[in-house]
């Protein structure tokens, strides 16, 4: 069951817009099971040059959804948003199928770290955000999978087969780097 986390940034969040967040996006809990307990945080905004941003996060407990779009229409926005969320859902229910029917498992359990990274300023050496990190085994194809879904370049996470802290990270080049911790 999805529940709604709705603010808005430089616009109220009216009756009606709520109503077609909740609508658009509660079209994705057909994809989950329906013991899943989940909040979808949204939040719209719009510039100055009246073009829409619509950003939506969704914690579960195997996996972090997020996603966002700009445009010139609220409306335009959310959905666009909605179909890119639908699409991380199928890329990863085709990735975890494959994964299982490779190891010979009948059900696969993948549960990704969530979004946790340190932001340091540029300009200074000064730490101005810091997170908790509670790392999840996994392989790293799956930390991977979970970097792009969630549209970082680097992603920490427990190696499932070593038992030690990895990372990945996506190169210069478009391809992808594993750092394995001693």
């Amino acid at each position: 069951m999805l529940k709604f986390n709705i603010r808005g940034e430089n616009v109220e969040v009216t009756e009606s817009i709520r109503d077609y967040v909740v609508k658009r996006i509660s079209k994705l809990q057909k994809f989950f099971e329906d013991s899943v307990e989940a909040t979808a945080h949204v939040n719209l905004k719009v510039y100055p040059n009246r073009t829409y941003k619509v950003e939506v996060t969704i914690p579960l407990p195997y996996l972090t959804l997020r996603a966002e779009e700009t445009s010139n229409d609220m409306y335009g926005s959310i959905d666009l948003v909605t179909d890119k969320l639908e699409r991380q859902i199928r890329k990863y229910k085709t990735k975890v199928n494959r994964k299982s029917r490779e190891k010979g498992l009948k059900n696969l359990e993948f549960i990704p770290s969530d979004n946790d990274v340190v932001d340091e300023a540029d300009d200074e050496l000064k730490i101005v955000r810091t997170k908790q990190v509670s790392l999840k085994p996994m392989d790293p194809e799956e930390a991977v999978l979970q970097m792009d879904m969630l549209g970082h370049d680097f992603f920490v996470f427990q190696d499932a087969d070593t038992d030690g802290t990895s990372i990945v990270y996506r190169r210069n080049d478009g391809r992808y780097g594993l750092i394995e911790a001693e």
